[in-house]
């Protein structure tokens, strides 16, 4: 496939004798990026899908909100997966990971009895 960009006088080419690739033609900046944009902008790998295309408003709210889908919808922008906050599953697992990470983090220290200051006697028979 010719590219549509280029002009019908040459394009000025380099030759590479850089680590054994001696007599490899390398191309102008404009020819490889108008290569990488004929590669696929979304699709799946090993069963992963993934989705590089320009994200837009519409697209990230419509994918965060699924109804009738299963609890994990595909990422609007990235690889792998995201919660679906239409399913009331997904909510239950943002509740254990929050009351995980307040936990973590100290949550409520006026719980704490203060026994860790003490001493503390051990007995060796």
């Amino acid at each position: 496939m010719e590219n549509p960009r280029q002009s019908t006088a040459e394009t000025p080419t380099a030759t590479a004798v850089d680590g054994g690739a001696v007599g490899q033609t390398l191309t102008t900046a404009g020819d490889v990026l108008w290569n990488m944009a004929d590669k696929p902008q979304s699709g799946t790998i090993f069963g992963v899908p993934y989705n590089f295309e320009r994200p837009s408003v519409g697209r990230l709210l419509a994918s965060y909100w699924q109804p009738g889908k299963g609890m994990l919808v595909e990422k609007p922008f990235g690889i792998g997966y995201t919660l679906n906050l239409a399913s009331w599953r997904s909510w239950i697992v943002l509740l254990v990971a929050g009351a995980l990470l307040y936990h973590e983090r100290g949550g409520d220290e006026a719980v704490e009895t203060g026994d860790e200051d003490e001493p503390v006697e051990v007995i060796v028979d």
